[in-house]
């Protein structure tokens, strides 16, 4: 097998970075600490570009327990360019905080466990970045110490723990039976396994995964940590380790099981009672936090549509990895609307397009992007994901993708109306939020153009 290190630069970056900002953070005083955010997202900007030249080359090494292909590179460049999103957003929240440099640090260290955990083609290594993406996550959660940011990551760390010994489980019962861990020999061991003993395995293994993609029945943390995790994290939580979870739901699916066992069938099962669930909770919503988490809930289930035909159409691969960052750049960009206005509830948004038009038309944007309107990247998404779930033979799980597309359109209209009525529309300054605002708007508009006018040529 010919494996290059090289071939690992972007994690390397990424590694470097926060071993240098911790190694940094411990002899800098607190009002020079700023400069570990320089080194990290110094580190993600490198990383990012590593990420995407490897991106162009067909000569890239294969690794046994890490691969490096589309998906690797789709989530390499999404997961590192919404983590230095993530810390324009933290940057001025916790400037001078005596654990400044310790939130820069965790927060890489979290994504480079998600990169980890999208590549990861053996179980063991997808346990170990499972583990990485999740634990620094804990103390981001409670990061502020108080009562909402405590039971936030108690929360989040139970629900974790729990679904995580599922997981291990699952992982031992598939590699048990299938004689291995790398996704090639469990794909031959388990051709010949008991059936009941594959399926409960999968089943166990999915509940980790789910946990991650917040998704259906390991959502439960996702509207409390977004409510109680400072803003930033609240955006990192939601976004970046969606990505990861995806890509290895994705890839978990296509490469380690073998054809004929119930993994679209229970995949898409899950994908229906998701984006069902995640839009009904949605409905009643008046903490615009809590209605961004229950529609990130949401748009996992959208997003598990192409998982569950993973193998069985063409479509999948490219609907989930142009989906993929659609949604988080989306996602980061409304988050960073409610960093910049200061408020959490619908009514603190009233007379925003006045008050600052700019930062109101990057949020209409944004939560139409959610919807799927032209011309906003998720809307290609959700044309290729429509897509993968016909050709697939699964019109009534598209069926019931559109139905809730439609009704989400009523909840993120309830936050929308109140942009254009007149109130005190002046938001409280925060520069950065409102730059990444601007600029996620501005990103997801041009990647729906460009996208579109390439589907339709």
């Amino acid at each position: 097998m010919n494996e290059n290190p090289a071939d690992l630069a972007p994690e390397l970056c990424v590694l470097i970075a926060a071993v240098l900002g911790l190694v940094g953070g411990l002899f800098l005083p607190r009002e020079r600490q700023w400069r570990v955010a320089v080194v990290c997202a110094a580190g993600l900007a490198a990383g990012l570009a590593a990420a995407g030249a490897a991106a162009t080359r067909t000569d890239l090494a294969v690794f046994d327990a890490f691969m490096v292909d589309p998906i690797t590179h789709v989530t390499r460049i999404a997961v590192l360019g919404a983590t230095l999103g993530v810390l324009a957003l933290a940057a001025g929240r916790v400037r001078g905080h005596p654990r400044e440099s310790e939130h820069y640090v965790l927060i890489l260290l979290s994504a480079l466990g998600t990169v980890v955990l999208g590549a990861a083609s053996d179980l063991l290594v997808l346990v170990a970045a499972y583990l990485l993406a999740s634990i620094p996550a804990y103390a981001l959660a409670g990061f502020g110490k108080d009562a909402p940011g405590t039971e936030a990551a108690l929360k989040y760390y139970l629900m974790s723990a729990l679904l995580g010994v599922f997981m291990l489980a699952g992982v031992t019962v598939l590699s048990g039976v299938g004689r291995g861990t790398a996704y090639p020999a469990l794909r031959a061991g388990l051709a010949g396994a008991p059936p009941a003993a594959v399926a409960a395995g999968t089943v166990a293994l999915l509940a980790g995964l789910l946990f991650k993609a917040g998704a259906v029945p390991g959502h439960f943390w996702v509207p409390d940590v977004t409510e109680g995790a400072p803003p930033a994290i609240a955006a990192f939580v939601t976004t970046v380790p969606k990505i990861g979870a995806f890509a290895a739901l994705y890839r978990f699916g296509a490469e380690a099981l073998p054809p004929g066992t119930s993994w679209p069938a229970l995949v898409a099962v899950v994908a229906a009672a998701t984006m069902t669930l995640g839009n009904l909770a949605a409905f009643g919503q008046d903490n615009v936090r809590r209605l961004l988490a229950y529609s990130t809930v949401g748009q996992a289930g959208f997003l598990l549509v192409p998982v569950a035909m993973a193998g069985r159409t063409d479509l999948a691969e490219p609907a989930l990895l142009y989906y993929v960052p659609a949604y988080a750049v989306t996602n980061l960009g409304a988050f960073a609307v409610v960093l910049a206005r200061g408020r959490d509830g619908l009514a603190g948004y009233a007379g925003l397009m006045r008050g600052s038009p700019l930062l109101g038309l990057s949020l209409v944007v944004c939560l139409l992007g959610f919807v799927g309107t032209p011309p906003t990247a998720v809307f290609v998404g959700k044309v290729l994901m429509f897509g993968a779930a016909l050709d697939g033979g699964y019109a009534w799980l598209a069926a019931v993708a559109a139905v809730n597309t439609v009704a989400s359109v009523f909840y993120y209209l309830r936050w929308i109306v109140p942009l254009f009525r007149g109130a005190d529309g002046r938001p409280r300054p925060a520069r950065g939020a409102s730059a990444v605002a601007v600029a996620a708007a501005l990103f997801t508009l041009a990647l729906g153009i460009g996208s579109g006018l390439a589907l339709t040529t």
